[in-house]
C-alpha cells in the first residue's frame, strides 16, 4: 500500500492537473467565441460563391472549352486528399473523426483499385496518417499562427493548384470538421475539384442572364478563388470545431479530475485513520505490558 507521503503527492498532482484543466477550458471558451463568429461569417459567401459557379457552370454548353478546373481531365485514376486538422491535441476526438473518415475514403478508393495522394494540413492529422500513408503523403503544411488569415487558405490553395496544372491528380476533396456546436462537430468530405455543385431549385421562374464578360472568362477568375474560398472555410470550421472540442474534452477532464481528487481525499483520510489506530493501539500495548 502507498505510503501517506506518496499519498499527498498524489492528491497534489490531481490538484494541479485540475487547475491546468479548467484554465484550458476557460481559455477555449474565450477562443471560441471569435472562432464560431469567424466561422459563421465565411459561410454566406462561401456558400454564394458556390450558387454563383453553379449558375455560371451551367450555362456553359461546350464542356471541351471550359476551364479545367471545371471539367476536369476526364479521369479519375488519381485522387488528391486535403485533410485539415488541428496542430495541437488535447480536443478529444476532433482530429480523430477527421483522420477516420480520410482513412476510410482511402481504404475505398484503393479498393477500387485508384491511386492516392495525401496532402495535410495540420501536424496532429499527419502524425495519425503517416503511420499506414507515410509514402502517399506528399507534403505536410503547418499553420501555426494565431489568427487564420485569407493568406494562409491561398498557401493551401496554392499548393492543390501547383499540383493539378502538374497532372499530379485528377479529383480533389477536401476534409474537415464542420462547425454546429460545442458537442457536436461533423466529419465532412467536400469536392473541390472538380466542383460539385448544389443542385438547382425547380421553383419560380428561372430568369436568363447574359454575361459581360462570357462564362468562361468568369469560370477563369472566380474557380481559382472559389478554391481558396472553400479552403478557408474548411480552415474557418476547423478552427471553430477545434476550439468547441476542445472546451468540451476538458470540461469532462476537470470533472474527472475532481471526482479523483474526492477519491483520493478520502482514501488518504482512511489511511491516515488507520495509522493513527494502529500506533495509538501499540502506545497502549506497550503501556499493559508494563
Amino acid at each position: 500500500m502507498a505510503s501517506l507521503k506518496d499519498m499527498r503527492v498524489r492528491l497534489a498532482s490531481t490538484k494541479a492537473t485540475q487547475k491546468i484543466t479548467k484554465a484550458m477550458q476557460m481559455v477555449a471558451a474565450s477562443k471560441l467565441r471569435r472562432a464560431q463568429a469567424a466561422a459563421e461569417a465565411a459561410r454566406p459567401y462561401a456558400e454564394r460563391m458556390e450558387t454563383v459557379l453553379g449558375n455560371i457552370a451551367g450555362s456553359v454548353t461546350d464542356l471541351g472549352s471550359a476551364p479545367k478546373l471545371l471539367a476536369g481531365t476526364g479521369q479519375d485514376q488519381v485522387h488528391l486528399l486535403v485533410v485539415c486538422t488541428a496542430e495541437r491535441g488535447l480536443c478529444g476526438a476532433f482530429n480523430s473523426s477527421i483522420v477516420r473518415l480520410a482513412r476510410e475514403k482511402i481504404n475505398a478508393l484503393t479498393a477500387a483499385g485508384k491511386t492516392v495522394k495525401i496532402l495535410c494540413v495540420g501536424r496532429k492529422g499527419y502524425d495519425q496518417l503517416r503511420r499506414q500513408y507515410e509514402r502517399q503523403i506528399v507534403e505536410l503544411i503547418e499553420l501555426r499562427v494565431k489568427t487564420l488569415g485569407f493568406e494562409h487558405a491561398e498557401q493551401v490553395s496554392r499548393k492543390i493548384g501547383e499540383l493539378y496544372d502538374a497532372g499530379e491528380f485528377d479529383i480533389c476533396t477536401l476534409f474537415f470538421s464542420r462547425f454546429r456546436s460545442v458537442v457536436l462537430q461533423i466529419p465532412t468530405a467536400l469536392q473541390i475539384i472538380p466542383p460539385v455543385f448544389p443542385a438547382k431549385t425547380t421553383e419560380g421562374v428561372s430568369a436568363a442572364y447574359e454575361y459581360e464578360p462570357d462564362e468562361l472568362d468568369i469560370l477563369g477568375e472566380l474557380l481559382p478563388r472559389n478554391i481558396s474560398v472553400q479552403v478557408f472555410r474548411a480552415l474557418l470550421e476547423n478552427a471553430a470545431s477545434e476550439q468547441g472540442a476542445r472546451m468540451s474534452a476538458m470540461d469532462n477532464a476537470t470533472r474527472n479530475a475532481g471526482e479523483m481528487i474526492r477519491k483520493q481525499t478520502i482514501t488518504y483520510n482512511r489511511t491516515r485513520q488507520a495509522m493513527i489506530t494502529k500506533e495509538l493501539i501499540e502506545i497502549i500495548s506497550g503501556a499493559e505490558a508494563l
